[in-house]
């Protein structure tokens, strides 16, 4: 008789512990996820600018003119954070009406077909103070590559009127050719006329948005 109610002790005991962790995980998992804090670009101040050598003389500066980006982070510092972005490649601007028409046509972005360019995160850890790196994959045409970007966070602040906004400043390089936009002809000397190597420059501000 005594077995029987020790055995049948343990086993109220062993069901309470288990409810008890079950309850435990369901609550850390519930405090988890209303951690987790969403971020919208604010586009009026923010930009995506890029330069490309000219003549291997001199930089042509560009710029998408429409844009969104978002961030989902569970940490105030933004570590572990996913991020998003996509540009309108119909937006590109050079300061130049008949370059832009040539960029948006097939020998580079082939805009009609592919209106779009986007980046997925895959990384983003911090490597000391308000310096991180974001690895993730960029989607320009039909080619999809992973790229790095060094990033310099600004911080986050109250504005006047009551929104809580955060800045980032991203730069990185990428190969045009590796992602199909493989124009180019020669000078006389026998150069490229545009370089291959493109710098892409990245000044975002985000606003925390409404749980």
């Amino acid at each position: 008789m005594k077995k029987t109610v020790s055995i049948f002790m343990a086993a109220m005991l062993l069901g309470v512990a288990v409810n008890a962790q079950t309850k435990h995980d369901d609550n850390k998992a519930a405090t988890e996820k209303q951690q987790v804090t969403k971020w919208a670009n604010d586009a009026s101040h923010s930009s995506i600018k890029f330069t490309v050598s000219h003549l291997m003389v001199s930089e042509v500066e560009g710029s998408f003119k429409k844009f969104n980006g978002n961030i989902e982070s569970a940490s105030p510092d933004f570590t572990n954070a996913r991020i998003n972005f996509t540009a309108d490649i119909n937006s590109i601007s050079t300061n130049e009406e008949n370059r832009d028409k040539h960029l948006k046509g097939d020998d580079f972005f082939n805009a009609e077909k592919y209106p779009r360019m986007t980046f997925a995160s895959t990384s983003f850890r911090k490597v000391k103070n308000n310096i991180y790196s974001l690895e993730g994959n960029l989607t320009i045409r039909d080619v999809t590559k992973k790229v790095k970007f060094a990033v310099v966070y600004g911080g986050t602040v109250k504005d006047p009127w009551g929104n809580i906004k955060a800045g980032f400043k991203a730069s990185g390089k990428v190969s045009r050719k590796g992602f199909g936009l493989k124009w180019n002809t020669l000078t006389e000397a026998g150069g490229a006329v545009v370089g291959d190597e493109v710098n892409i420059i990245l000044n975002m501000e985000f606003a925390k948005q409404k749980a």
